[in-house]
C-alpha cells in the first residue's frame, strides 16, 4: 500500500468515525436526564410563555434528528453554538480556556516521554538494586490516581514548602509554566510509571533476541548495542501507546484542572456537565475525540519510519 493511498484511507476512516462519534455524543446529551431550561431559570418559576421562549431559542423542543442535523451543520462551519450557562458562543469560551489546557497537556506529555523512557532504559540496563528501586517507584506511580497525586503535590509543594502556586493558570508564558508545573506532574505521574514499565519490559525482551547476541559477538560496544539494536527496536511498542497516553492526559485534565482551579477546558467540562450546558459538553467531547484520532493517525504514519518491520496500516512490531 502506498503512503498516499494509506493516508487517504485513514482520513476517510477518520471522517466516518468522527461522524459516528458526533451522533453518539449528541445522542447521549439528548437522552441525559434534566432540562437545560431549568438550569437557566436557576430554580425560579417561569410562565409558560417564558419557558417556551427559552425552548424555542435553543430549539429544545425540536425532534432529535432536526436538532442533530442543525448542530452538525453548525459544527462543520466552525460554530459550536451558544453556551446555555454563560450565554456566549462556545468557540469564545474554548478559545479563552484552550491555551491553558494545551500547555498543561504538552508539559505533562514531555514529562511522560522523557522521564518514562529514561527510567525504562535505566531499569533494563542497570538491573539489580537500581532496577528494583525503579520498579517500586513506578508501581507507586501507576497505583496513584491523578486526583490523589494532585492533593499530595499540592499539600507538599504548595502549602508546606510554598514552592509553587496552589491554584490558577497564571498569565504570560513563564507564569503559566510556573503555575502548571504541579498540575502537569500530577497529570503525568501515572503515565510515567506505565511507560517506564512498558519500555523496561520491551527492552529486556529485545535483549534476548538473536540480532543483539550477534552484535555483541562482533565486538560492537555495549552502548551502541543498547542504542541501535535494543532501544530502537522498542520504539515501535512505545509509539503505539501514543493514542492511549494523549487520551488519558485529556480525560484526566478534568480532575487535575478542578483540583488546581486551572482555567482550562477540563474544568469547563466538569462545570458544564453539572449545569447541563449541552453545547459546551458536546463541543469539548468532540474535540477530545478528534485529537485522539489525529494522534492515532500520526502514530500509524510514523510507525513504519521508526520500525521498518511494520508496514503501513499494521500496528505492533514483530520480534
Amino acid at each position: 500500500m502506498t503512503f498516499l493511498r494509506f493516508a487517504l484511507r485513514r482520513l476517510a476512516e477518520m471522517v466516518a468515525t468522527l461522524l459516528a462519534a458526533s451522533f453518539l455524543i449528541f445522542g447521549a446529551m439528548y437522552l441525559a436526564p434534566g432540562n437545560p431550561a431549568s438550569f437557566l431559570l436557576s430554580g425560579r418559576s417561569a410562565s409558560p410563555e417564558a419557558l417556551k421562549a427559552i425552548n424555542d431559542q435553543y430549539h429544545l423542543n425540536d425532534p432529535f434528528w432536526q436538532q442533530y442535523l442543525r448542530w452538525l451543520g453548525q459544527v462543520l462551519h466552525g460554530d459550536f453554538g451558544r453556551s446555555i450557562e454563560y450565554r456566549t458562543p462556545v468557540s469564545t469560551l474554548l478559545g479563552a480556556r484552550l491555551p491553558s489546557t494545551l500547555l498543561l497537556v504538552a508539559m505533562a506529555l514531555v514529562l511522560v516521554v522523557v522521564v518514562g523512557l529514561v527510567l525504562g532504559w535505566i531499569g533494563s540496563v542497570r538491573g539489580g538494586a537500581v532496577d528494583g528501586a525503579i520498579l517500586v517507584g513506578t508501581t507507586f506511580a501507576v497505583g496513584t490516581p491523578s486526583f490523589v497525586a494532585a492533593v499530595l503535590l499540592q499539600g507538599l509543594f504548595s502549602v508546606k514548602l510554598g514552592w509553587f502556586p496552589s491554584s490558577g493558570s497564571g498569565s504570560g508564558f513563564g507564569d503559566m509554566v510556573w503555575h502548571l508545573t504541579l498540575p502537569a506532574l500530577a497529570l503525568a505521574l501515572y503515565l510515567i510509571g506505565m511507560l517506564a514499565r512498558v519500555t523496561r519490559s520491551a527492552m529486556l525482551e529485545v535483549m534476548g533476541h538473536e540480532h543483539v547476541t550477534v552484535a555483541r559477538s562482533r565486538g560492537v560496544p555495549e552502548r551502541a548495542v543498547i542504542r541501535r539494536h535494543v532501544f530502537r527496536n522498542t520504539l515501535g511498542t512505545v509509539l503505539t501507546m501514543g493514542g492511549l497516553i494523549v487520551s488519558t492526559l485529556l480525560i484526566c485534565t478534568v480532575l487535575v484542572e478542578t483540583a488546581f482551579s486551572v482555567n482550562g477546558i477540563g474544568q469547563l467540562l466538569d462545570l458544564s456537565t453539572t449545569t447541563k450546558d449541552f453545547p459546551v459538553v458536546q463541543a469539548i467531547s468532540l474535540i477530545i475525540v478528534g485529537i485522539f484520532m489525529l494522534v492515532n493517525f500520526f502514530v500509524d504514519l510514523l510507525l513504519p519510519l521508526v520500525d521498518p518491520r511494520v508496514s503501513l496500516g499494521t500496528r505492533g512490531a514483530s520480534a
